[in-house]
C-alpha cells in the first residue's frame, strides 16, 4: 500500500505520482529481493520524516527513506514492514542528477527494501551495495543510493585530500 500525505501530494500535485508504476516497481523490487510479506508505503515531506528520524534513530535531520521491519510474528496477512520517504528530499535529489521524480522514488524504493529484507549498508562488508547493484540492473535503474553516496564520498575524500572543498 502506497500512501502519500495530502500537503504533499497537493505541493507536487497528484499526476507526479504514478501509483500504479510504483506500486508495480515495489512489487518487483519486493520479488528480487525475495522479501516476503506487505509492505507500506508513507511518502511524507522533509518536517515529519525528521520527526520519525528523531524519534526511531535519534537523528535530528530529515533523511530520504526510513525503513521499520515488522516484528516476527505468524498469521497469514504477514507485513514485512514500513518505509517512509521525503518526496521533498527525493525532489532536490532527482533534480540536481536531471531526472525525474518517480525514478528517483523507485531507487528509495529499492534501498528501503534491501533493508527491510535484512541487509544493512552501515554494518555489512558491502553485501548490500552488492545486492542493490544486481538488483537495480535487473530492475532498471541506473544507478543506486549506496553507489551514488560512495562515489560522493570519495568525490569529497578526493577534493579534500587536494585542498578543495568538498
Amino acid at each position: 500500500m502506497i500512501v502519500i500525505e495530502p500537503a504533499i501530494e497537493e505541493k507536487f500535485g497528484r499526476g507526479s505520482f504514478a501509483r500504479g508504476r510504483l506500486r508495480k516497481f515495489l512489487a518487483a523490487a519486493k520479488k528480487e529481493a525475495k522479501l516476503a510479506g506487505a509492505v507500506s508505503v508513507l511518502l511524507t515531506g522533509d518536517d515529519q520524516i525528521r520527526e520519525l528520524n528523531r524519534e526511531f534513530r535519534h537523528q535530528d535531520k530529515a533523511t530520504d527513506v526510513l525503513s521499520f521491519p515488522a516484528a516476527e510474528g505468524g498469521g497469514r496477512a504477514r507485513m514485512a514492514g514500513d518505509l517512509a520517504i521525503s518526496v521533498e528530499t527525493a525532489a532536490r535529489e532527482a533534480e540536481a542528477r536531471g531526472h525525474a521524480l518517480g525514478l528517483e522514488l523507485e531507487i528509495l524504493l529499492l534501498h528501503g527494501v534491501l533493508h527491510l529484507a535484512g541487509y544493512d549498508h552501515e554494518a555489512d562488508s558491502g553485501e548490500m551495495a552488492r545486492k542493490e547493484e544486481s538488483l537495480r540492473r535487473k530492475l532498471g535503474l541506473a544507478q543506486g543510493l549506496i553507489e551514488r553516496a560512495a562515489g560522493l564520498e570519495g568525490l569529497k575524500k578526493g577534493r579534500a585530500k587536494r585542498g578543495g572543498k568538498p
